[in-house]
């Protein structure tokens, strides 16, 4: 279990915890267990009884943030890479409530992500409730609760842990950036498409598809 390291012996404060856990907003932060001496445990426990979905950073228990036009947009992401990967028999597809113990002391929970099929030896799953894998592609649906400090260190833990590829989705710009690297991305725009590069070689999701998806919920109204 990994605890918070203060900066200062003695001087540790609020401040201090919202700063290395990336300027997260206040109320996604879980006071109880006392930051620090969060278990996986305590993550589970918020998924199976609380239906909150928490990341585990540092020993903090840190809530994650969706809106309606985001999980719609993660669910058409997770719709398009399962046939995908299905059909080829790739790995599996997980969606916004799927742990992954991505480093020792970090559990992530991608709003989507691939893991290949070649990371659970002998082709099957294991039985623990929190997988111990990086996933090979990582996607995030950027939300208004979601610090661009947050989302950066994010970024570094999943490419620490060996995540190959991360997308960010951003709803209100309708753009996509794809990371390949922490140093090296690319920003698409609508008249682009999202492929898989390395990792999904072959597949291929224009943007003008899959911002059409909120689209299409609208004109249900």
């Amino acid at each position: 279990m990994a605890t918070v390291t203060a900066p200062h012996a003695g001087k540790w404060t609020v401040a201090d915890l919202l700063e290395q856990l990336g300027n997260v907003p206040p109320n996604r932060i879980h006071l109880v267990p006392s930051p620090g001496n969060a278990t996986e445990e305590d993550l589970l426990d918020q998924l199976d009884h609380h239906d909150r979905a928490c990341e585990l950073v540092d020993g903090v228990l840190v809530e994650k943030t969706m809106g309606a036009i985001e999980s719609i947009l993660a669910m058409a992401i997770g719709g398009y890479l399962r046939a995908f990967v299905r059909k080829l028999k790739l790995g599996i597809v997980l969606g916004p409530d799927g742990p992954l113990r991505i480093l020792f002391d970090q559990v992530r929970i991608p709003d989507v992500s691939f893991v290949s099929r070649k990371k659970f030896p002998g082709g099957k799953l294991p039985k623990d409730p929190i997988f111990n894998v990086a996933p090979d592609l990582a996607v995030e649906v950027l939300s208004p609760g979601n610090s661009k400090k947050e989302m950066d260190r994010k970024l570094n833990d999943y490419f620490t842990a060996g995540v190959e590829l991360v997308w960010y989705i951003d709803p209100v710009t309708r753009t996509a950036t794809v990371y390949t690297s922490l140093e090296q991305c690319e920003t698409l725009d609508e008249s682009q498409a999202l492929t898989g590069g390395k990792v999904l070689p072959g597949f291929e999701l224009p943007l003008k598809d899959l911002f059409a998806e909120v689209e299409l919920e609208s004109d249900l109204e």
